[in-house]
């Protein structure tokens, strides 16, 4: 029996010192496993606070694995940090992991939610790189108090306000028959690639003091004009909606319809809003309805509208502005067709009044007319600019606008703008008392008006 034992001893022992002396595999394959690629601090933070998660890394291999670094990517300013099987710090290099073995790694979150620059989600990673291996864990964390929405359905009548910011991940999708009514002030801000998606209904009540802004949930300063951050507003088949006195930026495309209305009334009425800043088109509409008064469009990818496969298009008293502060492009800022595909076409009906349409191409609007459909486009005394000779003589046309200062995004008009006094009296249209009677910022409008979203006497 004692020899047994002292056997039993004596293979422990060598286990042990084999152990200490393993073969660490140079293989260039080799990875190391987690059982998660992120890590979320879901804790919304009212206060200054801290919590702390625990992370298990593990070598799959019989042969050891030395992990040549260990860090966070934001280093000693992250507001994360790291321990490392019981030592801390930012970083560590040269790590021994043995065989079939695993080492903890705790990872602590400091927040203090009344730091304003503080994005709602704070995020940083943790780089393990083996044998030349990079694999990355994402860490995030609410960076402020905010109601987060995730990959969420609206079925009843919901109202969103101005209380705390909404932070939107993945989509939202309000359901046909339900309406989500957002109220001036909010602030409705999406992550990357999230999208709300309108079946139902949607109702924005902004006003001219506090508009609904529809943004990127990032905060800091780098982000405040970058395009392509969030994908985007999208009326589908049975959506339809009112956007008044609202901010939509930043996105990829910042609205998207199809579809005609099932009712007499417009699918979409848009009014009061300045809408800048995407990475493909302000608007694009596949044969459908829109209505559209007062609103600015600047600074957008490829198109400021683009309107295919026919439609209903009724737009006065915008200004159009054409000029791309970020990205070179070669379409006309407003393009309308009657044609999507050889299967998919239908009438274009096409009222322009009050407009200007201005940039920097020579020709800003573009009209196709390419299947049988017919096309009826009304333009009346806007202000084009265009390569065409085929507009009549209520329009003015190739007058620059003289804005008060593009590069400072201010479209408002100077003293010895043409667009001055160049309105046709809209009094008797039937969207005056609700929308076409005060300009963008809430000025009586007087007719003859001036040409845009901003009135000048």
């Amino acid at each position: 029996m004692r020899v047994v034992i002292a056997y039993i001893l004596l293979c422990s022992v060598l286990i042990s010192a084999c152990r200490k002396n393993e073969r660490i595999t140079a293989d260039p394959t080799a990875k190391l496993k987690f059982y998660q690629d992120s890590v979320l601090f879901d804790t919304v933070f009212t206060a200054v606070g801290s919590v702390t998660k625990k992370l298990k890394v593990l070598n799959p291999y019989h042969d050891a694995l030395n992990i040549t670094e260990i860090k966070l990517a934001g280093g000693s300013s992250s507001p994360f940090s790291l321990n490392i099987n019981g030592q801390g710090g930012p970083n560590r290099n040269n790590v021994i992991l043995n065989g079939q073995d695993s080492l903890n790694i705790l990872v602590k979150v400091l927040i203090d939610p009344g730091t304003k620059e503080l994005p709602f989600l704070v995020q940083d990673s943790i780089v393990l790189i083996t044998n030349g291996n990079k694999q990355v864990i994402q860490l995030l964390a609410y960076g402020q108090n905010a109601v987060f929405v995730n990959q969420t359905n609206i079925n009843t009548n919901t109202t969103w306000n101005k209380a705390l910011p909404y932070v939107v991940s993945n989509s939202v999708t309000v359901k046909n028959g339900a309406t989500l009514t957002i109220e001036a002030g909010a602030r409705i801000l999406f992550n990357k690639d999230a999208t709300l998606f309108v079946d139902g209904a949607l109702q924005v009540n902004g006003t001219v003091s506090e508009p609904v802004e529809f943004g990127s949930e990032r905060l800091e300063a780098i982000y405040n004009d970058l395009p392509g951050q969030w994908k985007g507003l999208y009326f589908r088949k049975t959506g339809k909606g009112v956007i008044n006195h609202s901010v939509i930026k930043n996105a990829s495309i910042g609205i998207a319809a199809d579809s005609l209305s099932s009712t007499g009334n417009p699918k979409l009425i848009l009014a009061n809003s300045v809408i800048k800043n995407m990475q493909v088109a302000a608007y694009i509409g596949y044969h459908t309805d829109l209505t559209a008064f007062n609103n600015l469009f600047y600074n957008c990818g490829n198109y400021l509208i683009y309107a295919v496969g026919g439609g209903n298009y009724n737009l006065k008293q915008n200004t159009f502005a054409g000029f791309n502060l970020t990205f070179p492009r070669k379409t006309a800022a407003l393009t309308f067709s009657d044609y999507l595909s050889a299967k998919a076409y239908n009438r274009l009906q096409l009222n322009l009044t009050n407009n200007i349409i201005w940039g920097n191409l020579t020709n800003e609007l573009d009209i196709q007319h390419k299947t049988a459909a017919v096309v009826q486009s009304t333009l009346v005394n806007n202000l084009i600019k265009t390569t065409s000779g085929n507009y009549n003589a209520n329009n003015l046309t190739n007058l620059d606008p003289l804005f008060t200062s593009v590069n400072a995004e201010n479209f408002e008009l100077s003293n010895a703008s043409p667009a001055l006094k160049k309105g046709i009296n809209l009094n008797t249209d039937p969207y005056y008392s609700g929308y076409l009677n005060k300009d963008l910022k809430g000025k009586v409008r007087f007719f003859p008006s001036s040409l845009g979203c901003y009135e000048k006497f």
